[in-house]
């Protein structure tokens, strides 16, 4: 298995998959570790987890990491098939139609499916993308988490609150990388999420609240 494991990590060097499933309860190691080496490889292929374990945690941890869905055990065949048509289709669909948008200090680049925040590009799975982009429409306005997974995800009805939470923790932190003394995504209890609209044109500034 682990020679399998490496020659699949070493072919993806060379020939990026169009998608990973990958089971979190390998034999020999733990499916996370073997997606934090994918993701040094390849940061946009997407990536379904597949779990035996009923626990919410295996999960958000999955979903914090940055993969794009994850299936529990048992699950039928038809719905991974659903599952992976829905997200290829997603990765799949041109957006060089929609004219590039800047949002100060944010600028989302429709065409190359890219967010810069304060100019450096931001390393974002698709739904990282999806949630950020969503947040940058419209500055200020407060989105609820309903909101956000309906707009975002493909299937609203199967995700979960705390995976919008799970996400908008790991694009913070992101962030905070470029600006930390910042805090570009706001949380509103009881309400939701926004960009914060009084972010300072340098970085290093404080913000103009």
């Amino acid at each position: 298995m682990g020679r399998n494991r490496e020659a699949a990590l070493g072919e993806m060097r060379t020939q990026p998959p169009a998608l990973v499933i990958l089971d979190v309860g390998l034999p020999d190691s733990s499916g996370f570790e073997v997606f934090k080496r994918l993701r040094a490889i390849h940061a946009d292929v997407p990536v379904i987890f597949l779990t035996a374990r009923s626990d919410e945690i295996d999960r958000v941890v999955g979903l914090e990491l940055g993969a794009d869905d994850y299936v529990a055990k048992p699950f039928s065949p038809r719905e991974l098939v659903a599952r992976v048509r829905s997200i290829l289709r997603r990765a799949a669909r041109p957006a060089a139609t929609v004219a590039a948008e800047t949002v100060a200090p944010v600028s989302v680049d429709e065409g190359r499916r890219q967010i810069r925040f304060y100019g450096r590009p931001l390393e974002l799975s698709r739904y990282k993308y999806g949630l950020l982009r969503t947040l940058a429409s419209r500055p200020g306005h407060v989105f609820s988490r309903d909101t956000l997974l309906e707009r975002v995800w493909d299937d609203a009805t199967e995700s979960l609150d705390r995976t919008v939470d799970a996400h908008v923790k790991t694009l913070r932190a992101k962030m905070k990388l470029i600006a930390p003394q910042l805090e570009p995504i706001r949380t509103h209890r009881g309400s939701g999420y926004a960009l914060a609209e009084d972010l300072p044109a340098e970085p290093g500034a404080p913000s103009l609240t």
